[in-house]
């Protein structure tokens, strides 16, 4: 089973490219669909313990955990040790699934993949990116965004144009929506001829 790991910047369509993935019958493992599951379930007890006052009926309040961690490096480094180890042994038992299925193909969609060395987890990586004023314009359309907190998320991302250099492939959504379902539909029959025998 070939494992695609599929990032980009905020902004870039990384969700809708997921999403195509899935509707072409490729296994889809969502980090930030992960995160919101262990929120409501076994990272709930955790996160309270390290940061009091910020669950309500055994459920992360993420509007109190934000408060409480955003712009606090210490406070956001504690709370990643707590959720990534969960997220990323979630994703190796989606992994581990659907190699007993005989799937082909399986995606981790990994938001900050070269930011947190998810490179070595994968064998291919796809970079959806865009020009950068549809970023833009794409982000600070999202309700409470500022170009303050636009340019502080930027910062803490490798930039896009690397993203790009380190890629097997690109999804450039910036093309419209058709254009992007043939790219993936395109890497998508790629891989699996590169993964059938004598090709």
């Amino acid at each position: 089973m070939i494992v695609l790991g599929l990032t980009g910047s905020i902004g870039m369509g990384k969700s809708t490219t997921a999403r195509m993935f899935a509707d072409a019958g490729v296994p889809v493992h969502d980090s930030d669909e992960t995160v919101h599951r262990l929120y409501a379930g076994k990272a709930a007890p955790l996160v309270e313990a390290a940061f009091p006052g910020t669950t309500s009926a055994g459920v992360v309040d993420r509007a109190k955990l934000g408060a409480r961690v955003l712009g606090a490096d210490a406070a956001l480094k504690q709370l990643e040790a707590i959720i990534h180890p969960l997220v990323r042994a979630d994703a190796d038992a989606f992994l581990a699934r659907h190699r007993r299925s005989g799937a082909p193909i399986a995606v981790l969609d990994i938001p900050l993949l070269f930011e947190t060395g998810g490179r070595n987890r994968v064998d291919k990586v796809v970079v959806v990116t865009a020009p950068a004023e549809t970023q833009r314009a794409r982000v600070l359309a999202r309700p409470g965004m500022t170009e303050e907190k636009l340019a502080s998320i930027l910062a803490k991302q490798v930039p896009d144009a690397e993203k790009r250099r380190q890629a097997d492939f690109i999804v450039d959504t910036g093309q419209g929506l058709d254009a992007a379902r043939a790219a993936v539909n395109a890497i998508i029959r790629q891989l699996i001829g590169a993964g059938k025998p004598g090709r």
